[in-house]
């Protein structure tokens, strides 16, 4: 699924939180944000593309999910964040090459294709990570374990780039053909940037042979490497992009822009990414996995970052000036975006409540990014009762409705979304302020669920005031408009 994925170390964060990021960019996905509590997670898992059964566990922790309301395809629970205030998003898709798909191919179902033949169950995939892997563990690391016996024992059929984190560690794993995996902890001052490719461009693996005090992968990944003539790489180094990953022209529009956008919003001054003496342009294949931010990052400037549409460049689909370079490239802010979320951890908060999880339903473009306690037991309505019909009285369909009406309109109706934006981070984080102040002093976490309910009754007043704002200035513009003075 064609995803972007931003990674926050905690010192490269303004508030010491370790982050992870993502938008779901499926095909107009309708998506909720829910609890599952321990007796919803079902013991036996059946996934739907793959046909494969898995036993579970039998002690899930409570978890946060973004699912799919249409479970025809599945659950897809896309992100959350679990008991132990750990984070999950799954997946960012990847590409790989012919040579590793060949040496390790990808695991798919297999219909019968005879009635004397029996049906073939294809391996894990996005459809199933999170909720065979978020409520059964304790830290980033063991999320990166876990995932990784799955791949080893049942393979996957798709290549996927998945992020977890906790207070302390961020950590990017990718896969490698069907079976095979690696994972590296982001360095505390750095900040990943992943846009659909094989992100890793470096990787030491003396450390996941040994110590693995940053870097993990497959018991045989040195043997596969070998045995199968993977290594392209000159001088000695090892560059995971170019053993794994590919390279293909589609990319020079669809996937490094969007990482050139990013690492120009992070690095304006370290970096060279615009003139003459550029070191790296939107088609630059060698655009760095991980930077150190030339100031620290906010959950703000995660959000913009994955608002892109090239804003203040040529590349602008909504630009007035005339360039010729207008929409040639993907924006980071789609369409077709179900949810985005980030997973915030932060240290400086009581245990319980270390854990933010931030949600945007629809084009984030458009749309307003709103925290939740994710440690409750039940999301508000707004949030979880969301059906496939359009309706004003949950948040994805609201925010859907107001994406749908700016853009047609964007020059009249810019201003009023980044004023609503901005309402509600900033009542966004006052709430949040509040109740942390109030459960740090009483102890009292159910003041988690009411927090919740304050801050869904704050983003549906500032949802409904700026879709009427929005819809009034539509209205407006419409073709058919005409008064008797026009004559």
């Amino acid at each position: 699924m064609p995803c972007t994925t931003v990674l926050v170390g905690k010192n490269a964060s303004n508030d010491h939180s370790t982050m992870i990021a993502r938008t779901d960019d499926g095909f107009f996905d309708v998506k909720k944000l829910v609890v599952v509590r321990p007796k919803q997670q079902k013991q036996r898992y059946q996934s739907v593309i793959s046909h494969l059964e898995i036993e579970l566990p039998a002690n899930p922790m409570r978890y946060t999910a973004c699912p799919s309301v249409d479970s025809k395809e599945g659950v897809w629970a896309a992100t959350g964040i679990n008991a132990a205030q750990v984070g999950m998003t799954a997946t960012e898709t990847i590409t790989s090459n012919p040579r590793v798909l060949s040496a390790d191919p990808l695991v798919r179902y297999k219909k019968a294709k005879s009635r004397g033949e029996k049906d073939v169950p294809g391996g894990v995939g996005e459809e199933d990570f999170v909720v065979l892997v978020l409520p059964y563990i304790h830290s980033a690391r063991e999320g990166v374990l876990r995932l990784a016996s799955l791949l080893e024992q049942y393979g996957t059929y798709e290549s996927n780039g998945i992020a977890f984190n906790d207070e302390n560690e961020v950590w990017w794993m990718e896969t490698i053909g069907g079976h095979h995996w690696m994972a590296k902890r982001v360095p505390d001052d750095m900040c990943v940037i992943a846009p659909n490719q094989f992100g890793m461009d470096s990787f030491d693996l003396d450390d996941a042979f040994g110590k693995q005090t940053a870097h993990l992968c497959s018991a045989d990944l040195r043997e596969f490497i070998a045995e199968n003539k993977l290594d392209c790489n000159q001088g000695g180094k090892f560059n995971p992009r170019d053993v794994f990953g590919s390279h293909i022209d589609s990319d020079h529009v669809y996937n490094t822009p969007r990482a050139w956008f990013m690492g120009r919003y992070l690095t304006p001054f370290s970096h060279r990414w615009e003139g003459e003496n550029a070191e790296f342009t939107p088609e630059s294949d060698n655009i760095p996995w991980a930077l150190v931010p030339d100031r620290k990052v906010a959950v703000e400037d995660v959000k913009y970052m994955l608002s892109s549409h090239y804003q203040g460049t040529p590349y602008d689909p909504y630009t007035a000036q005339d360039t010729g370079k207008r929409g040639m490239y993907r924006s980071i802010g789609i369409n077709r975006t179900g949810v985005t979320s980030v997973c915030q951890i932060r240290p400086d908060a009581p245990k319980p409540i270390r854990g933010l999880e931030w949600i945007c339903f629809g084009s984030t473009t458009f749309d307003a990014l709103l925290p939740v306690y994710p440690n409750v037991q039940k999301m508000p309505d707004y949030l979880s009762d969301v059906s496939l019909e359009a309706s004003t009285e949950n948040f994805y369909w609201a925010s859907r409705l107001i994406g749908a009406l700016a853009d047609a309109h964007f020059g009249q109706c810019v201003q009023l979304i980044e004023r609503y934006q901005a309402a509600v981070f900033v009542r966004g984080r006052q709430i949040v302020r509040e109740y942390d102040k109030k459960i740090a002093e009483t102890g009292d976490l159910t003041l988690q669920t009411e927090a919740n309910e304050a801050l869904c009754r704050m983003a549906r007043e500032e949802t409904n005031a700026a879709l009427t704002k929005v819809l009034h200035e539509a209205s407006v513009c419409m073709k058919n408009g005409y008064r008797r003075a026009d004559n």
